[in-house]
This record gives structure tokens, C-alpha cells and sequence, in this order.
């Protein structure tokens, strides 16, 4: 026979008190309602006795408060956004706070669904990693007051609290430093998406070239495909269509794997001779021979803003706070992959 689940109700009518003194034991609310120290123990160790578990969502109804919150990523099997999660995890858990995470794939239709199943379940606010095209779904998170904050790529179109990074800036310094070790052919290798962060890696990459009047060697690989993993089709005929490139700054880290594979399988003479610079670093890129160069985001930092600016948002729910625009800057772990060749 399926054990009855212990209500409030039942507590109070055991112990002979009413619900409501019940309520504000649970809460953490006997000292301010002065409820007796002997009463509040007593309800206490029979909620330990008899196991009361709470019920989420109409605690959640009650309190205005789930103390859940979202963590949406493009994909959470990536290095990039599973090391963000951790931290996310870490920081939240130490503020009494619980993280769902999920996965979009970058696919708006998945991204929308979530979002509202997530907002019947009365989550307290959503860190988002975006996909491209739901721009009216955040401006309906906006006018509900959701507290929501955008994670590595953002919609210039709207006014919404972020944390970023400067896209331009990291891309621009890893082309420089391809120059200083004199790499001339330097091709950069992306995604064919009209996202933020990728807008802005590939703005660096072309302000670079330009400046120093080098050819434009670029690779924008269909999104669908990258992540189909069919990228190294793409790195291959690149390749062999541009034998000049003496250097290659991949946009994320998947495609340096790909491309990776594509050179020691492929093109075994160039592991040597070519420059390579991956975006996000990873402890993998160490162990390769080779060891490779990355533009490394900062993670810890990148996590420890979005939570600061979520429990912002909530504790001010009522109060229209401006959006915060955080930008931060990334580092260059220089390592063998693109140090100077002496054919360069």
C-alpha cells in the first residue's frame, strides 16, 4: 500500500498548533513571528520523525521563490559551456540556489519550448546561451520581469542584462601574434552563423588581415554540418584549394579538432609547418603534439558575473534596475602550435 505523503495540515493537526505556526517554523520565521524556542524545536524534530518533504511548486506559488534556476547552453557535452555549468553549479549552490541545465542546439524551436516549460515551472530566472532567432521570446521574459541574463552572445537589436566577451579584440590578438612570429597566409576557419560571438570573432580576424594588408583566407562551414560533425570535408578541400596558408585560427573548438584530424591524417608534412590557434581552451590542447595555442575566455569569471547579476535581478525583482553590459577580456596560452617557424 503507497505510503501517504505528510502534508502541513497533518503536522499541525498532530502536534494540536495551527498551520500557520507550522509554516513559519519551516520558513525560518519562529524568531521573527516569536514563536517559543521549545515549540519551534518540537515542530522541528516531528518533521525529522516523520519525514515531511515539501511540496516545490506550491512552496514556490507561496513564496514568490523556487530557488531553481535555468542554465540553457548551446550544448552541454561542449568543454566550453560544460566548465561554465560546473562553476554555475558551485556559485548557485552556495547561495541556496538549485541549476536545471539543458541543452538548445542552437535551434530556436527547442530554445522557445524550454523557456516556457521552465516559466509554468516557476524557476526563479534563466541564464541563457541564446539561440539565434528569439528575440521575441526575450522581450517576453523582459515585460513578465523573468530575470534573465545573456551568456556569451547577446542581440544587439536589444536592451538586455549580458556577459560577454570581447569577441573582436581576443580574435585580433591572436592574428597579431601570428604576425610577430611571421605568419603571412593566415586563414581563420568558422561557422556560417549570424550570431554575436561569431560576428565579432570574424570582425577581428578581417580588421587584422586589412591593417596589415595580408590576404583573407576565410572558411565559414555551414552550422548544420559542424556540428554534424562533417567539418573536416570542408577543412580538407579549404586546403588543398589555398596551399599558401601557413597559419590557421580555428573559431571554436570542435572545428580545431576537426581540422586537427584533417592535418595528421591528410596532410601529415604540415603539423609542423603550420600555425594553429584554437578558440577556447581546453586541458586536451596540452597533451597534443604539437601542444596547441588558445585564445582562453574567462570562464571563472564569465560564470561568477552572470550569478552575481541573476541574484541581483531577483532580489530587485520589483525595482526597474538598467541592464548591465558586461564585456570581458580574454587571455592568449601561448604554447609549440605557434611559435615561429624558420620557413615563415
Amino acid at each position: 500500500m503507497k505510503k501517504k505523503r505528510v502534508s502541513i495540515k497533518d503536522i499541525a493537526s498532530d502536534l494540536n498548533i495551527s498551520v500557520t505556526t507550522v509554516s513559519f517554523v519551516l520558513n525560518g520565521k519562529a524568531e521573527e513571528k516569536h514563536i517559543s524556542k521549545e515549540l519551534t524545536q518540537k515542530v522541528l524534530d516531528y518533521v525529522k520523525k516523520v519525514n515531511y518533504k515539501p511540496n516545490q511548486i506550491a512552496q514556490s506559488l507561496r513564496t514568490g521563490e523556487s530557488k531553481i534556476l535555468v542554465f540553457m547552453v548551446e550544448d552541454i557535452s561542449n568543454l566550453f559551456f560544460a566548465k561554465l555549468a560546473r562553476l554555475i553549479e558551485d556559485l548557485a549552490y552556495k547561495k541556496g540556489y538549485k541549476v536545471l541545465f539543458c541543452s538548445n542546439d542552437n535551434e530556436d524551436k527547442k530554445t522557445i519550448e524550454l523557456i516556457n516549460l521552465f516559466k509554468v515551472r516557476q524557476v526563479d530566472g534563466f541564464i541563457l546561451v541564446s539561440s539565434p532567432g528569439i528575440q521575441t521570446t526575450i522581450n517576453q521574459l523582459i515585460e513578465e520581469n523573468i530575470p534573465l541574463v545573456l551568456l556569451d552572445r547577446y542581440f544587439p537589436t536589444l536592451d538586455t542584462n549580458y556577459v560577454i566577451t570581447d569577441n573582436s579584440d581576443a580574435t585580433f590578438m591572436a592574428i597579431m601574434h601570428f604576425i610577430e612570429n611571421g605568419f603571412k597566409n593566415i586563414a581563420y576557419i568558422t561557422i556560417d552563423a549570424t550570431q554575436s560571438q561569431m560576428d565579432d570573432r570574424l570582425s577581428g580576424y578581417k580588421n587584422a588581415v586589412n591593417k596589415y594588408s595580408l590576404p583573407n583566407y576565410t572558411l565559414e562551414i555551414p552550422f548544420n554540418e559542424a556540428i554534424r560533425d562533417n567539418s573536416e570535408v570542408y577543412i580538407e578541400e579549404f586546403l588543398k584549394k589555398h596551399p599558401d596558408i601557413d597559419a590557421i585560427l580555428f573559431a571554436t573548438n570542435y572545428l580545431t579538432q576537426a581540422g586537427l584530424k584533417v592535418i595528421k591524417e591528410q596532410y601529415t608534412d604540415l603539423i609542423d609547418r603550420i600555425g594553429i590557434i584554437t578558440f577556447d581552451d581546453n586541458e586536451l590542447f596540452k597533451t597534443y603534439s604539437p601542444s596547441i595555442t588558445a585564445v582562453a575566455q574567462p570562464t571563472t569569471e564569465m560564470a561568477e558575473k552572470s550569478m552575481e547579476l541573476i541574484l541581483q535581478l531577483i532580489k530587485n525583482k520589483e525595482k526597474a534596475l538598467p541592464n548591465k553590459h558586461i564585456v570581458l577580456k580574454s587571455s592568449l596560452v601561448i604554447r609549440e602550435s605557434s611559435k615561429k617557424r624558420s620557413q615563415s
